[in-house]
Formats: C-alpha cells, sequence, structure tokens
C-alpha cells in the first residue's frame, strides 16, 4: 500500500514538473503563448464559428464586390455576402480535412515507422518497400483521376485521402528514430526480461517518441491545409463547399482581384487567415522543441 502511494506521489509531482517546465518555456518567450492564443482561436473558428451565421449567407445586391468599409472589414464577394463571414464558415472544411488529414498521417506512419524499426529484418524490408512503392505515387494526378468520380464535399473525404497520400515521409523519419532508441538501455532490458513487442513499441518506444510525434501532427495539419487550399485554387476539386482554396480561385479567377483593387479583400482575407494559422503553428512548434529538447532547455 505504501510503494503505491509512493509511486502515485512520484507521478503527480513529475506532472507538475512538467507543466513548470512547459508554463517556464513558454514565458520565455511571449510571442509562444501568442501562437497558443492563435490556435486556440481558430480551433473556436472553426467549432463555433458557422453557428454564428446561416446556413445561406445573406446576398447584398447593392453591396456587390464593395471596397473595405466599418459594415464589411474586408469588403463583399461578387455576390454581395461578407468576405469575413466567407473565412468564417470556410474555416470549418480547412480545419477539418487537415486534421483528419493529420491524424491519419501520423497514426499510419509513426505505427509503420515504429514496428519497422523495431522489428529490422524482413519485417523492416517489406515495410520500408511499400512506404517507397507509397512516395512514388503522384498524388496530383491521382486527385484529378477521383476529383472525376468523388464530389469531395466531405472534409473527412478530402482529409482521408490527403492522409493516405502523406503518410511515407513520416514512417521514414520515425523509422530512423526508432532505430537510434532501439540500441538504449531501457530497450534492450525490455527485450531482456522477455517483454513482448507490443508492450515494448508501445510502453516504452511511443512515448519517448510522443514529443516528436507531436510535432509532427502540428506540421502535418500546416501541409494538409496548404495541399487542400492549392488544389481548389488550382480547380483540381469541385466547389462543393465554402472553403479558403474556393475563396481563392474566385477572388483571383472570377472576382479579378489581381486588377481591382476594390475586391483585394476578397484575397487577402483567406492569406491572411492562412498565415496566422501557420504562424500560430510554428510558435508552438517552437515551443514544444525546447520542451522536449533537454539541450535547448540547458542553454
Amino acid at each position: 500500500m505504501t510503494s503505491v502511494i509512493l509511486e502515485t506521489s512520484k507521478a503527480v509531482s513529475l506532472r507538475r514538473n512538467f507543466w513548470q517546465g512547459v508554463w517556464r518555456v513558454m514565458k520565455r518567450k511571449p510571442s509562444r503563448m501568442v501562437g497558443v492564443l492563435i490556435v486556440i482561436g481558430f480551433a473556436f473558428m472553426g467549432a463555433f464559428g458557422p453557428m454564428f451565421y446561416p446556413e445561406l449567407l445573406p446576398r447584398d445586391t447593392d453591396a456587390i464586390s464593395k471596397p473595405p468599409s466599418w459594415a464589411h472589414w474586408f469588403g463583399t464577394d461578387p455576390q454581395g455576402r461578407d468576405v469575413i463571414a466567407l473565412v468564417v464558415t470556410g474555416a470549418r472544411y480547412v480545419l477539418l480535412a487537415a486534421l483528419v488529414t493529420a491524424i491519419i498521417t501520423v497514426v499510419v506512419g509513426a505505427s509503420i515507422g515504429l514496428f519497422a524499426g523495431f522489428k529490422r529484418g524482413r519485417w523492416d524490408t517489406v515495410l520500408m518497400r511499400i512506404t517507397d512503392m507509397k512516395l512514388t505515387i503522384p498524388g496530383l494526378p491521382l486527385l484529378l483521376v477521383l476529383s472525376t468520380v468523388w464530389k469531395f464535399s466531405n472534409p473527412f473525404q478530402i482529409g482521408l485521402v490527403l492522409g493516405l497520400l502523406g503518410w511515407g515521409g513520416v514512417a521514414r523519419a520515425v523509422r530512423s528514430q526508432t532505430l537510434s532508441l532501439r540500441e538504449r538501455g531501457f530497450i534492450e532490458a525490455a527485450r531482456g526480461l522477455g517483454l513482448s513487442t507490443r508492450h515494448i513499441v508501445l510502453k516504452e518506444l511511443l512515448p519517448s517518441m510522443a514529443p516528436y510525434i507531436a510535432m509532427n501532427t502540428l506540421i502535418a495539419v500546416t501541409g494538409a491545409v496548404y495541399a487542400q487550399v492549392g488544389l481548389f485554387f488550382l480547380g483540381v476539386l469541385p466547389y462543393e463547399s465554402n472553403n479558403w482554396g474556393v475563396m481563392l480561385n474566385l477572388a483571383v479567377f472570377q472576382a479579378g482581384a489581381m486588377t481591382t483593387p476594390s475586391v483585394l479583400g476578397y484575397l487577402l482575407a483567406p492569406l491572411l487567415a492562412i498565415l496566422l494559422l501557420t504562424l500560430g503553428i510554428v510558435l508552438i512548434v517552437d515551443a514544444m522543441d525546447e520542451i522536449f529538447n533537454p539541450r535547448l532547455r540547458e542553454e
């Protein structure tokens, strides 16, 4: 009973020290707190923002392609809809698709990388050959073919496709990290005790790789945002829903934002949203690097 109490108190103490360390790292550079607030703000906008607007945004025929004003800070689109309302309502599709992409990319890539790096031998060879084959699949032509039969109106659909196309790099990176960790003393001890592969991978290797995997998740979110917005902007994917990529395409190719100053806000609003989201994620990744890197903490 006493040993259980001691173990519990030790675990509580470790958690307290960890969060104290996190707070010190965040205070060292206030910009990191700004990054957290930016990401929280976008998460709130994606989750609750569309609730503040009707499903079909009101159109004002007297305010078509108007420049920024107090009523419409970034102006209106060619249908008379407020640009900020379009950015807010389009955020859910972009963020959900990016989150699904990141989860699939990291789960599949990390699982294959961990297992291949730990087992080595035949399993490593087979899984890495599959990974190499996957890395050779051209994503854009495949999406062009899929877009002819798949409307991608649901963010989970585009997230699934992008995730299945993007896990190869994560698998390679996680495998290289696993190869170095598997020679450490605690892994050798676990193998010497006869623990199962599942136990060693999940209980020993995965916690050590968690910071690296978490940073890859955030980076994958950024990559997924760029990928889907770029695909919608290029017209590869059909315009079945409102999102930032569709806004960019319509602003450039229909509203003439590159030549008409009055509708420049229609182009700048989604670009600023993407820039701010990327900035927030970069600042958080910078903080995570110092939190989990003892050398940086000592500097």
